[in-house]
């Protein structure tokens, strides 16, 4: 008599949860126990597909949500109604989620409506403040109270399950799975399997960078123009760096970023980068400012420093290491921090011998 299959549904739709989701995939096809269907909800088209298309990952079911400028009112509604549809064709018995996003708050809401089962991996993360990040503080929240496994990437996580009223024996501390997806990528560079476009390496080249990233909603707006008005400055007073900056195309920072900055001088702006390009620029980067949460998690692996441009991060692990630092969201405050950093560390001598607090390359 055959074995039941269990029916896995693995649901994202951003390009930061492909990222980490793809080492579950990989582990979870190797097994002929489970039958596993891939769902994305495309909630940032472009950016996913790159992932999608570079590590070879076809979804058996894709949403296409994304509309331009929609309102998280009515993204949410459009998951709720299009993800049921999915259920009723393949009926899970396990839903495995990823993190934070709109799509991981509602695919485990309707897992919880079927009947099936919620694996949350990069669970028990908490600035609790409910605006910061935002919505992604309370996306995760809201999870974790229908969530069955949770896969914490820290004890830090781990504890603040527990401290949620969370069963001790529903929680498993892993590491973070993005680490094992940048130490693939990271050993296909060593091998010369990746070819890095030579335009990169002369720009870098003889200069000192800094790699920025900024995409948070909380940083919309004010916070956005400081952080333009503080590169600029760093640009202009540094004439040994070069600043490269990864636009994210959410038109709120897209827009505002090329009017404030494209022309610069010693400013190269980009749409966002191929994943194995930006992890090869990371590695030879000499400060990251971001406000992103999955740079804070890789960059001590190359012992670069990351400078937050957020006024508070659930990724304490890394403050705590000395691989991370919080710093002002505004110009003055930006620009004294790097400056600092730049004049006590000169010519990239700054290297924190210090393990990788987020994973060893194994969660999956």
């Amino acid at each position: 008599m055959n074995k039941k299959r269990h029916k896995i549904l693995i649901v994202f739709g951003t390009r930061p949860e492909a990222i980490k989701m793809l080492p579950v995939i990989i582990e979870l096809k190797k097994s002929k126990n489970w039958k596993v269907k891939i769902c994305v909800t495309a909630q940032h088209r472009e950016m996913l597909d790159q992932i999608l298309q570079m590590f070879e990952i076809t979804p058996d079911f894709d949403l296409n949500l994304m509309e331009k400028s929609q309102t998280l009112t009515h993204l949410t509604a459009k998951i709720f109604t299009e993800l049921q549809e999915v259920f009723d064709l393949f009926g899970p018995d396990w839903v495995i989620v990823q993190g934070d996003t709109t799509t991981t708050m509602v695919a485990s809401i309707v897992a919880f409506y079927n009947g099936s089962k919620v694996a949350h991996i990069e669970a028990g993360l908490r600035t609790y403040d409910k605006y910061a990040p935002f919505p992604e503080e309370i996306n995760r929240r809201i999870t974790s109270t229908v969530t069955d496994l949770h896969f914490a990437p820290t004890t830090g996580a781990r504890d603040a399950l527990i401290k949620e009223g969370i069963s001790k024996k529903n929680i498993y501390v892993t590491g973070n799975t993005i680490v094992d997806t940048l130490l693939m990528v990271k050993n296909s560079l060593a091998k010369g399997q990746t070819e890095i476009p030579n335009f990169w390496s002369k720009m870098i080249n003889g200069k000192r960078l800094i790699l920025v990233t900024s995409h948070r909603r909380e940083n919309f707006g004010r916070v956005l123009h400081q952080i333009c008005l503080a590169l600029s400055d760093l640009a202009r007073i540094h004439r040994e760096v070069i600043i490269i900056y990864s636009v994210h195309l959410n038109p709120h920072v897209y827009d505002i970023v090329n009017k404030m900055l494209k022309g610069k001088d010693r400013i190269f702006l980009t749409k966002p980068l191929p994943y194995d390009v930006f992890i090869w620029l990371m590695s030879r980067a000499d400060i990251l400012l971001t406000d992103s949460g999955g740079i804070q998690e890789e960059a001590p692996t190359f012992n670069i420093p990351v400078f937050i441009l957020r006024r508070v991060t659930e990724r304490r692990e890394g403050l705590r290491s000395g691989h991370s630092y919080l710093i002002n969201t505004n110009r003055a405050g930006i620009v004294r921090s790097v400056t600092r950093y730049l004049k006590e560390n000169s010519c990239n001598k700054w290297r924190r011998k210090v393990r990788n607090p987020y994973g060893d390359g194994l969660a999956a």
